[in-house]
């Protein structure tokens, strides 16, 4: 296996208040095989444009692919915007080589045109895998959450706050903070890991209230659970901090400064009890109102207030990791920020070239001369996970293309019988899973009841027979009905289809307070569609491949605009921490304030 490093960072050095440390990393990013042929690096900002142009060139090429909205698939023919050698070639593959295409995986026989297109574009995405974070930041250790603090955590939420936590802690050692705003906290996992395992002051931000109480209860539960156990032991007594939580959304940077210089002010003057009221109260408009107010050096009693703040974000939603970026940029009390983006979908985009806009896309000055809009589809495309669709299993796989195909041809419905709802772009929720979930119980169902009559029928087993029957001799009548004039046998798979395919419109219909008009015939509009429903898998294989590479757009994007900062001050990268499987949004920005 070829190993070449993506980039190499020796000698990080970080500046804090009162002294200066420094943290020497070699950081040397194994790639899998697949990945062999990354040709670009992010070291400085240069390469990062050109990086970012390169992405940018390939995805003007196939802005049919990128910007497609698959709902439409059978309405809009969109099989006919791909390479009809390439349709020939994949509606006949393996489902197992289909989930292969999002990882760069090609087979020999498939046309040159179609290898090159998969292999630029793996070539151009950021890779998911890299070194263990022992190796990126040696000495530190990735502490086990112990079972109080794991609970309600997942498999998937304990190996992020694990793994996030370490390293929020070895930065923020290095850079000398010992506060900790984690923005987006949700109900308070990592905040909590931070205070208890950490020992660090945290602040919990969240725009929930809900979320806030959540946090507040849970912390309460564990600091009693810590302080019990503590007095059974020699140390006795021990002080345990729990984050404080603040509700309040976040619609720009200069917000999330002056909450986090209120919050350096809380710190300062905590001993006179009158932090409580400062933030208790504090509103969105209070932040607005006051950040001019606060953008000067905070002072209390006379004495400057000098303190370090690290900002942190897991998943952070939208423009939110947006808004990190540029406070980190705008207060000089941010030493170091960490940030996990996710929900591209929801950013906002403009392609304006004005350096004063605070959209959450483009940020960077460079990207934004590139003049890519990538649109909300593209930006939806940035959530496929190329190492979940190689995890799924075929069956699982098969039911996905299933349910796309349901979708479309539910579009086709709503085109026809209900045209006034088509500009308003209807959702139905995830009507599929929830398709998925029924259909999962009903198979278990029939199992056991098979198991359990495989010898001796019973009267349950006998009626599910009939119910069959009779729904097969009810969808037979539909045809005739319909004006066929052939005689046609129906299937049991056609048929379980044509079935499932009713129901899930039935379910969507519903979900947007409409009933089905009499005149819709749901088996009509699945037939028109099935000529072409194989096509689903592949078209929607080819377009899950772009997704990494609109991610490592936009990811560029983030890192750039901390790179144009000038290199003397603000040092930036892009890291994997997490396992892709488990986390697939698991791509850090990690940046710090050099001393000057």
């Amino acid at each position: 296996m070829l190993s070449t490093p993506l980039f190499s960072l020796s000698s990080w050095s970080f500046g804090n208040t009162g002294r200066s440390t420094a943290l020497s990393l070699s950081l040397s990013l194994s790639l899998s095989p697949y990945m062999a042929s990354i040709i670009h690096s992010c070291k400085t900002s240069a390469e990062t444009l050109e990086w970012a142009k390169a992405i940018a060139q390939f995805l003007r090429a196939y802005q049919c692919l990128l910007n497609a909205h698959v709902v439409n698939f059978f309405r809009d023919k969109l099989w006919e915007t791909l390479d009809q050698q390439w349709l020939d070639c994949l509606r006949d593959e393996p489902v197992r080589n289909l989930l292969s295409i999002p990882s760069g995986t090609v087979q020999d026989n498939w046309p040159c045109s179609l290898k090159e297109f998969i292999n630029t574009a793996r070539s151009l995405s950021f890779p998911k895998e890299g070194e263990s974070l022992e190796m990126i930041f040696p000495g530190v250790r990735v502490e086990p959450v112990s079972n109080v603090l794991a609970q309600g955590m997942n498999l998937k939420k304990k190996h992020e706050v694990e793994i996030l936590a370490a390293t929020v802690g070895r930065v923020a050692s290095s850079v000398g903070a010992h506060t900790i705003i984690d923005v987006g906290a949700g109900q308070g996992y990592l905040a909590q890991v931070l205070s208890f395992q950490y020992q660090l002051s945290v602040y919990a931000l969240d725009a929930s209230a809900h979320h806030a109480s959540v946090t507040s209860e849970r912390a309460e539960r564990i600091k009693k659970y810590y302080t019990t156990k503590s007095r059974k032991t020699i140390a006795g007594n021990e002080h345990f901090m729990i984050p404080k939580t603040i509700t309040c959304n976040i619609p720009s940077s200069g917000a999330l400064t002056a909450l986090s210089d209120m919050s350096l002010l809380k710190n300062s003057i905590k001993e006179s009890q009158e932090s409580s009221k400062l933030l208790g109260a504090l509103s969105i408009e209070d932040l607005e109102s006051k950040e001019e107010k606060v953008s000067r050096p905070l002072s209390f009693d006379g004495k400057s207030v000098k303190s370090s703040l690290v900002l942190a974000g897991l998943h952070a939603c939208g423009d939110l990791s947006a808004n990190m970026l540029r406070t980190f940029v705008e207060s000089d009390d941010m030493k170091a920020l960490i940030s996990i983006g996710c929900c591209y979908n929801l950013l906002s985009e403009d392609c304006s070239e004005s350096v004063a806009s605070q959209y959450g896309c483009p940020m960077s000055n460079g990207v934004k001369s590139v003049g890519l809009k990538l649109g909300r589809n593209a930006r939806d495309l940035a959530c496929q996970s190329a190492e979940r669709w190689r995890s799924l299993r075929d069956d699982a796989a098969l039911q996905n293309f299933d349910l796309h195909a349901f979708r479309a041809a539910f579009q086709m419905i709503v085109h026809d019988y209900y045209p006034e709802l088509v500009d308003m772009n209807p959702s139905i929720g995830r009507q599929g899973k929830a398709l998925r979930r029924r259909q999962l119980r009903k198979a278990l169902h029939s199992e056991l009841i098979a198991k359990d009559n495989s010898a001796f029928p019973s009267p349950s087993f006998n009626k599910i027979s009939e119910s069959f029957e009779s729904s097969k001799a009810f969808v037979a009548e539909r045809i005739s009905k319909s004006g066929e004039r052939k005689e046609r046998t129906l299937s049991y798979r056609s048929f379980e289809k044509s079935a499932l395919f009713e129901e899930f419109s039935r379910s969507g219909l519903d979900r947007l307070g409409i009933g089905p008009k009499d005149d819709i015939d749901f088996l009509c509009v699945w037939e028109k569609a099935v000529p072409y429903a194989e096509l689903i898998g592949p078209y929607w294989s080819l377009r899950a491949l772009m997704g990494p590479l609109v991610e490592t757009f936009l990811l560029l994007d983030r890192l750039l605009f901390l790179q144009e900062q000038g290199r003397s001050s603000i040092q930036a990268i892009m890291l994997p921490l997490f396992d892709p499987v488990l986390s697939p949004r698991n791509t850090a920005i990690i940046a710090w304030k050099v001393a000057q």
